[in-house]
C-alpha cells in the first residue's frame, strides 16, 4: 500500500476521531447524570452512617455539589489537559487505574478476537469447499449452537468442565498469585488462565465469521475470474487460499473491526464470571460505585481503542485488495 494513501487514512481517521470522542463524552455524561445517587451516597452507605454535613463535605471534595453544566465544562477542560480525574471510590487518579487494567483488557479482546477469526475463518472455509455434503452439515450445526448459545453459559459450562470436573484449567484470576515465574513458565501461566475467558468470549463471533467466510467463499468460488484461474491450470488448493480465501477476509474483517465494541460489552460479564481482573470489571464496579470519572475514563478509553482498531481495518482492506481506494 502506497504511503500516500496510509498517511491519508490516518490523516482521515485522525480528523473523524475527535468529533467522536467528544461526542461520546457529552453523551455519558448527560445519561450518567440519570442516574440516582452519586459516588458520596455510596461511600456514606458503606460507611454505615453519615451526618448531612459529612455528606455535603464529600460532595463539595469531589466537586458534586457544582450544577451539571460546571461539572461537564471542568471535565472538558481537565480532559484537554488528559487529566482523567480522581476516583472517589478507589482513591486513585482516573488514569492510574484504567493504565494498570488496561493491558489485561486488551490480551483478553485480542486473544478473544484472534481466536475467533482463526477458528472461524477455517470452519468457514471447510464449510465452502464441502458444502452440501457431511463435513459442511456437522460443522453448520456446531455453528448454530454457538450462535444461539449465550457467552456466559458457555463460559460457566467451561468451567463445569475444564475446572471442576477435569482439573485442567483454572478458573477464576489471570495469573497464579504468589509464584515468582518467568520466561517460557510465565507465558504459559498465563495461557491457562486466558483460555477459557477466550473461548468464552469468542463462541459467538467463531458462529459469525464461520457463516460469513462460507457465504462469501461461495460467492467468489463460482465467479469468473475463478473459473479463469482453474482453467490456467492452478493448484486448487491455491485457488481456494490465494483468490477465493483471499477475497472473502474482506467482509470478515469489515465485520471484526464493528464487532469490537461488542467485545469490550461482552468483557464485562466474562471479566465478572471468571474474575478477570480487566476494564470490564472495573466498568462495572464504577457503576456499582456511582463513581462516574472512572466510567467515562473507561469509555473514553474504550472508543479510543475501537476508533483506532478500525483504521487499521482499513489499512488492512487496502492491503487485501489494492482496488480499494481511501476517500
Amino acid at each position: 500500500m502506497p504511503l500516500g494513501r496510509t498517511g491519508a487514512a490516518l490523516r482521515r481517521t485522525a480528523i473523524q476521531m475527535l468529533p467522536t470522542m467528544f461526542g461520546i463524552v457529552l453523551l455519558c455524561f448527560l445519561l450518567l447524570q440519570l442516574l440516582p445517587g452519586d459516588a458520596a451516597d455510596v461511600l456514606a452507605g458503606q460507611a454505615g452512617a453519615a451526618t448531612a454535613e459529612t455528606m455535603a463535605s464529600l460532595r463539595e471534595r469531589f466537586g458534586l455539589d457544582q450544577p451539571m453544566l460546571t461539572q461537564l465544562v471542568n471535565y472538558l477542560v481537565n480532559l484537554a489537559h488528559l487529566d482523567l480525574g480522581f476516583s472517589a471510590r478507589f482513591g486513585t487518579p482516573v488514569a492510574q487505574l484504567i493504565l494498570d487494567r488496561l493491558p489485561v483488557t486488551l490480551l483478553l479482546m485480542l486473544s478473544a478476537l484472534g481466536t475467533a477469526l482463526v477458528f472461524g475463518i477455517l470452519a468457514g472455509w471447510v464449510m465452502a469447499i464441502t458444502a452440501g455434503r457431511w463435513p459442511d452439515r456437522i460443522l453448520q450445526v456446531v455453528v448454530l449452537l454457538f450462535y444461539s448459545t449465550p457467552g456466559f453459559w458457555v463460559g460457566l459450562m467451561a468451567i463445569v468442565l475444564f475446572s471442576v470436573k477435569l482439573g485442567w484449567l483454572p478458573s477464576n484470576g489471570s495469573m497464579t498469585v504468589g509464584v515468582s515465574l518467568t520466561g517460557w513458565a510465565w507465558v504459559v501461566d498465563r495461557a491457562q488462565y486466558l483460555v477459557l475467558p477466550s473461548l468464552a468470549l469468542s463462541s459467538f463471533f467463531i458462529a459469525i465469521y464461520a457463516r460469513l467466510t462460507r457465504a462469501t467463499m461461495l460467492e467468489v468460488l463460482g465467479q469468473d475470474f475463478m473459473r479463469t484461474a482453474a482453467a490456467k491450470g492452478l493448484h486448487p488448493v491455491t485457488l481456494q487460499l490465494r483468490h477465493a480465501l483471499r477475497n472473502a477476509l474482506i467482509p470478515v474483517t469489515t465485520v471484526a473491526g464493528m464487532h469490537l465494541g461488542n467485545l469490550l460489552g461482552g468483557a464485562v460479564v466474562v471479566e465478572t464470571v471468571y474474575g478477570w481482573p480487566g476494564m470490564g470489571r472495573l466498568a462495572l464496579e464504577a457503576v456499582m460505585g456511582r463513581d462516574f470519572n472512572v466510567l467515562l475514563g473507561v469509555l473514553l478509553l474504550s472508543s479510543f481503542v475501537v476508533i483506532i482498531a478500525n483504521a487499521l481495518i482499513d489499512l488492512l482492506h487496502a492491503w487485501l485488495d489494492p482496488r480499494i481506494e481511501s476517500h
